[in-house]
């Protein structure tokens, strides 16, 4: 099983900037067989990049400039993208966050509903099909999140209070449950009413794979037993999160599975990229993947 580590992308503000100037970089096109393909893009590598149907953006709910997403929705209109939108339930100043037990206790004493209630109403301003992800991966144990690790049932009742707030301030939304996709996901499920499609992430980084694993991991390898999971709860499936760094063979390896192996995974709707370096450290000292697909592999 590939470690999976996540992210801590940039300001709204600072994105969208990045996604309305473009890059002078050329993208490699990653078109998954015949699912919609989506990015993760602040550098704006995609910005040119035909048949990108889903822009995934990642929104903190304590220091982010809302009015700022009305350009987003003028950059995803242009290009005919529907909106993924992860709602982080932390500020991206790290030296003001809170702990663990602060957000549990907020989220159940309704401190923060006013927070989602904004956060939420200003999305669902936007004239964009628009799917909302909140507090991912709550399965991941490796200390990046605060949200993460909970006992399951405080993270239940957190994600289904969250949800009911987003809800009402935007009704038109579908809403994505994402975990990692670890054995124990299941234990943190909300149930059928809060859940519209399930997202998992899907990251390989091939040297950490042969160190640690002994061997190299195919798309198959990391997102077949994920899957299996998600189909439990009879809902679309999504790849929220994909990113692969290796040598040539891997790299090529893993852009051949994820454009043909669709088929054999009907209940797949879609894979988003993550086109970013990490920003949280690998273990055993492999610090920050870069998952750009204007990258090389490594060597």
């Amino acid at each position: 099983m590939s470690f999976t580590n996540h992210k801590q992308p940039m300001n709204a503000a600072a994105l969208v900037a990045a996604l309305m100037a473009g890059s002078t970089a050329v993208a490699q096109s990653l078109p998954p067989g015949d699912i919609p393909f989506g990015v993760f893009d602040p550098g704006g590598d995609y910005s040119d990049v035909q048949g990108v149907a889903i822009e995934h953006l990642f929104l903190p709910w304590e220091d982010v400039f809302l009015p700022s997403l009305a350009e987003a929705e003028t950059y995803t209109s242009a290009r005919d993208r529907a909106l993924l939108v992860t709602i982080e339930p932390w500020t991206w100043t790290r030296d003001e966050r809170n702990s663990p037990s602060v957000l549990q206790n907020g989220i159940a004493s309704g401190a923060y509903d006013e927070t989602m209630d904004t956060v939420c109403s200003a999305l669902s301003a936007l004239d964009r099909p628009l799917t909302i992800r909140w507090a991912q991966e709550m399965d991941d144990e490796s200390g990046q999140f605060i949200w993460a690790g909970w006992e399951p049932q405080d993270y239940v009742y957190a994600y289904k209070r969250m949800i009911d707030v987003c809800r009402n301030a935007a009704p038109d939304a579908a809403f994505m449950w994402s975990p990692l996709g670890f054995e124990n996901m299941a234990d943190f499920y909300p149930g059928d009413d809060y859940v519209d499609v399930v997202g998992l992430s899907v990251f390989s980084l091939g040297p950490w794979e042969e160190q640690v694993l002994g061997e190299k991991q195919s798309f198959d390898d990391i997102f077949a037993p994920r899957y299996e999971r998600a189909l439990a709860f009879e809902k679309p499936i999504m790849v929220a999160e994909l990113g692969f760094v290796g040598d040539a063979e891997h790299m090529a390896m893993w852009e051949a599975d994820v454009r043909s192996k669709a088929a054999l995974y009907p209940e797949l709707d879609a894979v988003v990229y993550f086109n970013q370096q990490e920003v949280y450290p690998w273990p055993n000292d492999f610090g920050l993947p870069d998952w750009r697909r204007t990258q090389q592999g490594l060597n």
